[in-house]
């Protein structure tokens, strides 16, 4: 298991129970002045690897070596959730489930199917690489400094396969993100800054409604989009 920002080690050291004497945890922690409280903590704990580093630009591939799948158990910053999430779910396959506890509206957003209205661009990203259900809430009240938002613990799960065919998947995010960034302008709006003069005639190839959002379209949309892109056809 991979645990992001264990702190002091108290879900470490039940993580370290689940796996049991023959499983491994990698406690993977930034802030340098937790590492003396984290080592005494675990230190006794054989499974349990304390490594200080960056979740955001740490090197994966050398950091989960070894035979077998990882599943990522962690309670994540809030300020660097999202982003960690989609490099995580863009570049770590190895990383076959994540349950992680996050801002709860930020987890609403995660595990919003595209179409729906409380998707967005991250959502489509999730959807592409992964299922995502959330599966909890956790109220303030739990948390000592007490914070003033809800939590939610959000479970992805990584497709075998993406369930759409894209000529390029880094197409088909920019596009997302592009049109998410106006939220209340139509596609036709949103997207000309990214297409151009041709942004009327690729929403016609994709049979998407110029007058259409983008928390309207489906992932098949957001691909027959992606795919009708001059350049981007196969």
């Amino acid at each position: 298991m991979l645990e992001v920002g264990p702190g002091v080690g108290s879900l470490t050291v039940a993580l370290a129970e689940t796996v049991g004497s023959d499983g491994d945890v990698l406690a993977l922690e930034l802030d340098r002045h937790l590492l003396p409280a984290l080592g005494e903590v675990v230190g006794d704990v054989p499974q349990v690897r304390v490594v200080h580093g960056d979740a955001l630009t740490v090197d994966y591939d050398a950091l989960l070596a070894g035979a077998g799948p990882w599943t990522m158990v962690s309670n994540l910053p809030y300020n660097v959730a999202t982003p960690l999430l989609a490099r995580l779910l863009e570049e770590v396959p190895r990383l076959e489930v994540l349950s992680v506890m996050v801002q709860k509206e930020v987890a609403l957003r995660l595990a919003a199917p595209p179409g729906t209205p409380g998707c967005g661009a991250i959502s489509v990203k999730v959807a592409y690489h992964a299922t995502a259900a959330v599966v909890g809430t956790v109220p303030p009240t739990v948390f000592v400094p007490r914070p003033k938002v809800d939590s939610a613990i959000t479970r992805f799960e990584r497709r075998p396969a993406p369930p759409v065919e894209v000529p390029s998947p880094d197409a088909l995010f920019t596009l997302a993100r592009t049109g998410f960034a106006q939220r209340r302008k139509t596609l036709r709006q949103a997207l000309r800054p990214l297409l151009g003069s041709s942004v009327e005639s690729v929403l016609a190839a994709a049979r998407i409604p110029p007058m259409a959002r983008a928390e309207t379209l489906t992932l098949t949309e957001w691909a027959a989009l992606a795919t009708a892109v001059p350049g981007e056809r196969g």
